[in-house]
């Protein structure tokens, strides 16, 4: 397959950045509060009520904007499957945490960047990686692969589960840049990650036999809340 021409990309301003940096805190503290509350509200309809309220917020937006969500576009296909992909990231993030802690989990699944830039230096033109960009794809890769080697026989499913989420994650943003979706708005392909993986998580958590919602108490409300918040500033 030949390597797809990147679309442009503007640069990153004051706010891009800012927003970046509350984004990192919201997923930094994501991982600890799935288990925080995981006695109150099960691991993975936590992660089947993040993406049904995040929908729900996204559609809200594109109705206020006058975003269009269901034009055709040729987007469908790639659509559909990084919605698929999106969902199954999460069946790993939000399943392995019953097997690792939430600090290995962050570990492995940040080697979602690594993957990602390997994935777009083959697939997308102008992507290309420089030598020292090289370098710090091997220095992380390598901290990756210490952190596995350091796994116990009580987490190696877990990080097994985390290292398979970062491959998902990677696998979407790849898809993303190097199908049509990448002229899509950011609003209609949030749609469709969002839209399937809503559909995709409530089964999963069905098969698995979870216990879905077991009480709501103000700490399980409070910390719900913030998933989709991390998920709408995405």
């Amino acid at each position: 397959m030949a390597p797809l021409i990147s679309s442009q990309r503007k640069p990153l301003d004051v706010t891009a950045y800012s927003l970046m940096v509350l984004l990192t805190a919201l997923w930094g503290f994501q991982q600890v509060t799935i288990k925080v509350i995981v006695d109150d509200v099960s691991l993975l309809a936590q992660a089947a009520i993040r993406s049904l309220v995040a929908t729900v917020l996204v559609v809200a937006w594109a109705r206020l904007r006058g975003i269009p969500l269901f034009e055709r576009d040729g987007t469908l296909k790639a659509g559909l499957l990084a919605g698929f992909l999106f969902g199954v990231e999460f069946v790993f993030i939000y399943g392995g945490l019953a097997y690792t802690n939430a600090s290995r989990m962050v570990v492995f699944i940040y080697l979602t960047p690594v993957l990602t830039a390997l994935g777009l230096h083959f697939m997308v033109a102008g992507e290309r990686l420089h030598p020292a960009q090289w370098l710090g794809v091997l220095v992380a890769f390598a901290g990756v692969v210490l952190a596995f080697f350091n796994s116990g026989k009580n987490t190696l499913v877990g990080d097994l589960c985390g290292i398979a989420a970062a491959f998902f994650w990677s696998a979407t943003t790849v898809l993303i840049r190097a199908t049509r979706l990448a002229q899509a708005s950011a609003t209609k392909t949030l749609f469709y990650q969002l839209g399937v993986s809503a559909a995709l998580l409530p089964v999963f958590s069905f098969f698995l036999n979870e216990k879905g919602i077991v009480a709501l108490t103000p700490l399980a409300l409070a910390w719900v809340s913030l998933k989709p918040a991390s998920t709408w500033i995405a």
